[in-house]
C-alpha cells in the first residue's frame, strides 16, 4: 500500500512541476493583455512588454497570478500602443516574464527564467500565426526584456521566407543586437533607412559620456539606426528633427508632449544612441545611472516613430499592391 501511494503522490508531483512550468493558454483570451485590438486595421501587432516586475519577493519569473503586476504590464503596455493603434491590430500576451534583478545583475541572457519567458512568447506567437490570416502583414515590437524575446523569435522562426515577406518591421528597441547575433543568424536583415521592410529597428539612448549599461555593456558594439534621420551612420541628427517627444501615463495618455527634445547620432564606438540638448540628471531615475536613458527610448522619439510604423506599414501595403483608403 505504501509503495501505491508513493507512486501517487510522484505523479500528482510531476503533474504539479509540469503545471509550474506550462505555458498559458493562449486559447483563453484572459491570458492576453491585448487580443484583436483596433479591428479593421491593415496590419497586425505582435507586442511584447518590457519588464514589470521588481522581483521584490525573490521570484525570477512574473507570476500570472499577480494581479496587481499585471496591472502595471497592462499600464506598461498602454504607454506604448499610441505609436502602433493608428495602423495595426493589436495583440500583446501575458507571460511570466523575467524579473528585474536578471537585469540588474546581468544574468539574464541565458538560464531557467529565460526559458520560461521567452517559452510563453513563442506559445503565443505561434498561435497568434495560427489565429491571423496568413495573407495579412504584421509588425513585431517589443521595448527592453520585449526587444530580446522578439529578437530570439526573429533568430528561430524568421529564416522562413513566407515569414519574411509578411513582416513590415521588428521594432525591437532597448535591446542590443551584435556580430554575434548577426553572424549566427544571417537571415536578419537591419534597417538602413525610413521605408524599408522586413527589418529590424534598434537603438539604446543614452547619454554622450556613458560607457556602459546593463542593455548594452561597455566593450559591446550593437547595430542600430538613428530614428530622427533614419541613417545608420554617426551623423547628427538635430533636435529639430524631433517632431515630438511625448511622456504618457499607465493609460497610454500623453501627459507631456515636447518637441524639439533631443537631436541624436550614433556612437561610432559603441554603436548607441547619444542623445543631445538635455541634462542628463533631469532623465535618472532609481533603476538607472543618470545618462542611461533607457526608460525613455520610446517617450524620448514617440512621434517620429508613429510616422515610422504608417511610413514602413505603407511601404509594405504598396510593395504588395494593397490599397487602403
Amino acid at each position: 500500500m505504501q509503495y501505491v501511494r508513493n507512486i501517487v503522490f510522484t505523479v500528482l508531483l510531476l503533474l504539479c512541476v509540469s503545471a509550474l512550468f506550462a505555458s498559458p493558454d493562449y486559447s483563453l483570451q484572459e491570458n492576453w493583455a491585448y487580443y484583436c485590438e483596433g479591428d479593421g486595421k491593415p496590419v497586425d501587432l505582435f507586442l511584447v512588454c518590457p519588464t514589470v516586475d521588481m522581483g521584490e519577493k525573490g521570484n525570477e519569473n512574473m507570476s500570472l497570478e499577480d494581479e496587481d503586476t499585471k496591472a502595471s504590464f497592462v499600464g506598461a503596455l498602454n504607454m506604448e500602443r499610441g505609436i502602433y493603434e493608428d495602423v495595426c491590430v493589436m495583440y500583446a500576451p501575458f507571460y511570466r516574464q523575467m524579473t528585474f534583478p536578471l537585469y540588474a545583475e546581468r544574468r539574464a541572457e541565458d538560464g531557467e527564467a529565460l526559458t520560461v519567458a521567452y517559452g510563453d512568447i513563442e506559445e503565443a506567437f505561434l498561435f497568434f500565426l495560427e489565429r491571423t490570416d496568413e495573407e495579412r502583414p504584421f509588425i513585431l515590437a517589443g521595448f527592453s526584456q520585449g526587444a530580446q524575446l522578439v529578437l530570439m523569435l526573429l533568430e528561430e522562426y524568421f529564416d522562413d521566407t513566407e515569414l519574411q515577406d509578411r513582416l513590415v518591421a521588428a521594432y525591437c528597441i532597448g535591446w542590443k543586437i551584435t556580430d554575434d547575433d548577426l553572424n549566427a543568424y544571417p537571415h536578419l536583415k537591419l534597417a538602413e533607412r525610413a521605408d524599408d521592410t522586413g527589418v529590424i529597428v534598434s537603438f539604446n539612448t543614452e547619454s554622450p559620456d556613458t560607457e556602459d549599461s546593463i542593455i548594452v555593456p561597455a566593450d559591446t558594439y550593437t547595430y542600430g539606426i538613428n530614428p530622427l534621420n533614419w541613417r545608420c551612420d554617426s551623423e547628427i541628427a538635430q533636435r529639430e528633427l524631433n517632431i515630438g517627444a511625448c511622456f504618457t501615463d499607465y493609460s497610454g495618455a500623453i501627459i507631456k508632449e515636447e518637441q524639439f527634445l533631443t537631436g541624436a547620432y550614433l556612437d561610432e564606438e559603441r554603436g548607441t544612441l547619444k542623445a543631445i540638448d538635455i541634462n542628463a540628471e533631469d532623465y535618472s531615475s532609481s533603476l538607472f545611472p543618470a545618462g542611461v536613458y533607457h526608460l525613455y527610448d520610446y517617450q524620448f522619439f514617440f512621434r517620429n516613430l508613429e510616422e515610422n510604423v504608417r511610413v514602413r506599414s505603407g511601404a509594405w501595403l504598396e510593395d504588395h499592391g494593397i490599397l487602403v483608403d
